[in-house]
């Protein structure tokens, strides 16, 4: 499905270009600039200087981020990246970073080699490591070379923390999932320091912790060519959205755009794509797999981006192409968003199956009822046709729809069935409360 996006009515107000900190009512809010971007928190909870004191923890855990793993300045990343070039075996480098190179293995694999963090050089050579990225351009020459070098993540290999590559033409970045990163680490830091309910908000990637005011935290999404927000979505808790566009990093020579976004396989920046977002629904990582995720998206453009998200156990994106046609809402997230809007007593999703089993392909695992909470579980190991609608359910009875419900859409007039009695067929979504 595609349509045309025009102007809407701002929903998401644009940061300060200074750090503030304010406090209204039982919302503290603060904002600063760290990783080359802005970076708002904003915490509801009723003791303000607990609220305070987690933010705090969160930017002084961002700075130290930015310092150690910033692959263009002095730190421990730029001194892994200096041995690998120099050939160097067996390369002691900090758990963290150890860490991040498994995460991005995975994710790279998954991608199918088009998220890969292992392109640092190419990154140079475009000039995308500058605060202000600019030309002249690359030589063409100097771009084949690095193709033919083929530097990827799988390159190296990782032990406890000691690292060897296969490949000097490796140099790490991850700026690709970062930002996503960081969403993880601001979350567990909340968390640990009990609060419940919070928005980060990093250049753009956003993760909810609980609710606002009773309601999901409803945020906009930036129209990629600056016209207000191109739509508003509703994040039930734990769920990360992960944004990648040409409009953050980029420059134009003889009315050319080249943004940062890299397509691994022929070294130049992908053409085509304005934007693309993805949702993720609450799970360990949630932040920097929305974050990767939209790079393989986007690289995908308009031909391949389903593949791409499919690969990446991705059900819910969007992706603005070159003319500004938006392709693809997903249509359960949709129906589960406008469910939560209206305030719906329930919602109904039909599928092609008698409900959901939770040892498919065991017919007698055929479930009449689930809690939110064990459906979450589920989800990782649900085939990827029902994914897209169990979350849709999870969505909407976290938003506050009191139960959602798969029915099985082959069997006659299953819908009035569902409407107008208490029979049904299928699986009901419940929150946990009712169990």
């Amino acid at each position: 499905m595609k349509s045309r996006y025009g102007n809407r009515a701002l929903l998401f107000a644009a940061l300060a270009l200074l750090p503030y900190v304010r406090a209204i009512a039982a919302e503290y809010r603060a904002s600063s600039y760290v990783f080359g971007t802005l970076v708002e928190i904003r915490v509801v909870d009723r003791d303000t200087a607990r609220a305070q004191e987690a933010v705090g923890r969160i930017f002084r855990e961002f700075d130290r981020m930015h310092r150690e793993l910033h692959a263009w300045q002095p730190g421990k990343l730029v001194a892994l990246n200096q041995a690998i070039a120099r050939g160097e075996k067996n390369i002691q480098t900090t758990a963290e970073i150890a860490e991040l190179i498994r995460g991005s293995q995975v994710l790279a694999e998954q991608s199918g080699g088009l998220f890969n963090p292992a392109i640092g050089k190419l990154v140079g050579l475009w000039s995308f490591h500058r605060d202000k990225p600019g030309g002249p351009l690359p030589d063409p020459e100097e771009i084949a070379r690095l193709i033919r070098a083929n530097p990827r993540i799988s390159d190296l290999s990782v032990v406890g923390d000691r690292v060897t590559s296969a490949n000097p033409a490796v140099q790490l970045d991850f700026g690709g999932f970062a930002k996503g990163y960081a969403l993880d680490r601001a979350a567990d830091i909340l968390r640990g320091n009990g609060i419940e309910n919070a928005l980060v908000n990093v250049g753009g990637n956003i993760m909810a912790l609980g609710r606002r005011a009773g309601r999901p935290w409803r945020v906009g999404l930036e129209s990629p060519r600056g016209k207000g927000v191109l739509a508003t979505i509703e994040l039930a808790d734990g769920e990360a959205i992960g944004t990648s566009g040409d409009y953050r990093r980029y420059y134009e020579i003889d009315g050319k755009r080249y943004a940062h976004i890299i397509d691994p396989r022929t070294g130049y920046p992908v053409p085509g794509v304005q934007s693309v977002t993805v949702l993720v629904s609450r799970q360990r990582g949630a932040g920097a797999l929305s974050d990767a995720a939209s790079k393989p998206i986007f690289i995908g453009g308009p031909g391949g981006w389903k593949e791409a998200a499919a690969s990446m156990g991705v059900s819910c994106a969007m992706l603005v192409d070159a003319d500004g046609v938006v392709h693809n809402v997903n249509a359960d997230t949709a129906a589960a968003a406008l469910a939560v809007a209206l305030g719906a007593a329930k919602l109904v999703v039909l599928t092609d199956v008698e409900g959901l089993y939770s040892d498919w392909p065991d017919r007698t695992s055929l479930l009449s009822q689930i809690t939110v909470d064990r459906l979450a579980g589920l989800l990782p190991a649900l085939s990827a046709g029902m994914v897209p609608k169990m979350e849709a359910c999870l969505r909407a009875v976290r938003g506050g729809v009191p139960r959602a419900h798969v029915i099985d859409g082959r069997v006659a007039h299953s819908v009035l069935l569902e409407v107008f009695t208490t029979e049904g067929v299928g699986t009901m979504v419940l929150p946990e409360m009712e169990t």
